[in-house]
């Protein structure tokens, strides 16, 4: 993802955040309308319906966007960062590891992310297929050519990945900028054309929509939350840009471009009620078909981007805060940190959306997918930050469920119209969310079987180390460093050194890496060396989330604190553990079995810390869980 320091002019920042932040919710006039009155939806197309349509749609970009996230969400960050692991780590740390709303937390936190996981998959399926399908619009000759067109564009993207964006990224803010442009200038063209459509901004058009029509207008409101999607990012970004910028897009370009675009969408259903088949391309007649595909596709791929490059970062947090196991993460620009590709995460991503494509074949079976991982996003992040602004910022009840509670009834409203779509593509997100949500719960949960196993059986190091110089071992020249977790004791690798080489290093170094649920630590802060004795020492290194984890640079931090090291004088030794699972103890077989599955094949810890490999003595042991 590309995106410019937050220390940068803030007309640049808005910029840049209207290509990367705003692209998902931006391509969502290509298909919402034609999605709420599809012949599947069974609501029929006459103004009633249409003011009432229209006025769900624009009053709800103002209360879900503007309102909820926006002004609400926005001051939910993690000192800066947003997105809904920064709020998980944010809402676990409100509330401590004892307390009883500790697991629930958690559990809200890993479903919220697993359906950013799905929504990451659909984005990029809906939004180049509805690009494409507009071909079909021009002349019925094309439609066989749409799904392989599809996909070619998005096999292209997903190659481009390992490239970064850092060439073409300074191209996204302007591209989305013409593109809001022209939805705002559509929009206008047909509001000129009909303008009795801006009684639809009277809000009693949609009360009465709602109330007339029962349970065909709930059911429309599974489509009518298309027009939200996306609404995660402009949060999920905070930490590229800050509040100001995205705020300022909002504000200025985008809810401008969108609320223009559907009120001219809605007048022109009055005037041509048979543009309802896909009303997007039918704003200012034939001509404009091929230039509007060739900008819709432009914009669909930064948006596509945009999610991908997001699913990239959040893994990267997941894997920090303990969620995933390690994986490769590749750099892809030396001057933004923020750009990274994670390879596994491509190609897994890049086959599943293809399926989805092929799958599905059209943007209106997609669609039916599409509302329920969005809304399951959006309900988690209300109840998340309930328990921030309650138990984090200690304000008062009544207000913190005054400023969610009212959010938290619109997300379960739309949540619970999305879920009458399970059996008509919605089983699809569900069934990649409960396989993240499954994952994540057996890493972690893993995790913490091993740790307990080797604090069992850990020896106090203090005591250790006071007994080993009573009569010490042979010591040899050089700095033997040995991975250490926290509250642990003493390390394995160490252990097994003594015991087969029988030799101690003239320089013993403990290293602990600390994961703090905060998105950075300063680099002031970033070690810690404490003396042990007999040139023992204690060396704690602090990371945060978005950190990257390179242990070479943050030893040689410690020469601030007296103590240096020779790159070539010194050995790194980490423990290897084959996990092997039990019957009767921790988790079910099964999930043990993938635990241990997933274990083998994490990144190897000395490579994850940027630890050269010819420096590196590993050393293997056997745990169970």
């Amino acid at each position: 993802m590309t995106s410019p320091s937050p220390k940068s002019p803030i007309a640049t920042l808005t910029l840049t955040a209207i290509g990367i932040v705003y692209g998902d919710i931006g391509t969502s006039p290509l298909y919402t309308m034609k999605e709420v009155f599809s012949k599947e939806h069974g609501l029929a197309l006459n103004e009633a319906n249409l003011f009432g349509v229209v006025s769900l749609i624009v009053w709800g970009l103002i209360i879900i966007v503007s309102l909820k996230y926006v002004t609400l969400i926005l001051r939910a960050h993690n000192r800066g960062e947003g997105g809904i692991m920064a709020l998980t780590a944010l809402a676990l740390s409100a509330v401590s590891q004892k307390s009883r709303w500790y697991y629930p937390v958690l559990l809200l936190g890993m479903v919220g992310a697993a359906m950013f996981y799905g929504d990451g998959v659909i984005t990029p399926a809906i939004s180049v297929l509805s690009a494409i399908e507009g071909l079909e619009v021009a002349t019925p000759a094309f439609k066989p050519y749409v799904v392989p067109l599809t996909v070619t564009v998005l096999i292209a993207l997903y190659m481009l990945q390992r490239r970064g964006t850092a060439g073409i990224g300074k191209w996204f803010g302007p591209v989305v900028l013409v593109w809001f442009t022209t939805l705002g200038v559509m929009g206008i063209v047909n509001i000129i054309d009909n303008p009795a459509i801006l009684a639809a901004l009277n809000p009693l058009h949609a009360v009465r929509f709602l109330a007339q029509n029962g349970w065909l207008a709930f059911f429309a409101l599974g489509a009518v939350v298309l027009a939200f999607t996306g609404a995660e990012a402009l949060y999920a970004d905070m930490g590229h840009f800050g509040a100001k910028p995205i705020r300022l897009a909002w504000f200025l370009v985008v809810f401008p471009g969108l609320a223009l675009n559907y009120l001219g969408q809605g007048g022109l259903l009055l005037s041509n009620p048979d543009a309802v088949s896909n009303p997007f391309y039918q704003q200012l007649g034939p001509w404009s078909i091929y230039p509007l595909v060739v900008l819709s596709t432009l914009a669909t791929v930064i948006a596509s981007q945009a999610t991908i490059s997001g699913t990239f970062s959040m893994t990267q947090q997941a894997i920090a805060l303990g969620f995933l196991p390690r994986m490769n993460v590749l750099y892809t620009s030396e001057r933004e940190i923020g750009q990274i590709y994670i390879p596994a995460v491509n190609w897994i991503q890049c086959i599943v959306v293809i399926l989805a494509v092929v799958g599905f074949g059209s943007s209106t079976h997609l669609a039916a997918a599409y509302g329920i991982a969005v809304t399951v996003t959006m309900l988690m992040t209300t109840i998340l930050t309930f328990f921030v602004i309650r138990y984090k910022w200690r304000y008062n009840l009544l207000l913190c469920w005054g400023a969610t509670g009212f959010f938290i009834v619109i997300d379960a409203a739309f949540f619970s119209a999305t879920t009458l779509k399970i059996l008509h593509g919605g089983w699809f997100p569900v069934v990649l969310g409960t396989t993240m949500v499954v994952i994540m719960l057996t890493w972690k949960t893993g995790r913490e079987l091993v740790f307990e196993n080797l604090k069992s059986h850990a020896i106090p190091l203090d005591s250790f180390l006071q007994s080993l110089f009573l009569n010490p071992p042979h010591r040899v020249a050089g700095t033997a460093v040995f991975f250490r977790a926290e509250g642990d004791g003493v390390p394995h690798a160490m252990l097994h050194n003594l015991l087969h080489n029988k030799i101690l290093h003239e320089r013993t170094v403990f290293l602990t890496v600390v994961n703090a649920d905060i998105p950075t630590i300063p680099a002031v802060e970033r070690v810690k060396v404490e003396p042990l004795g007999h040139e023992c020492y204690q060396v704690n290194v602090f990371y945060g989330f978005k950190d990257e984890r390179d242990i070479p640079q943050a030893l040689e931090m410690c020469k601030d604190q007296d103590l240096e090291f020779d790159p070539m004088a010194t050995s790194f030794f980490v423990a290897r553990h084959n996990v092997i699972p039990r019957i009767g103890s921790g988790m079910a077989l099964w999930r043990e079995s993938l635990y241990a599955t997933m274990s083998r094949n994490a990144r190897d810890a000395a490579d994850y810390f940027r630890v050269p490999s010819n420096r590196v003595i590993e050393l293997g042991a056997q745990i169970e869980i």
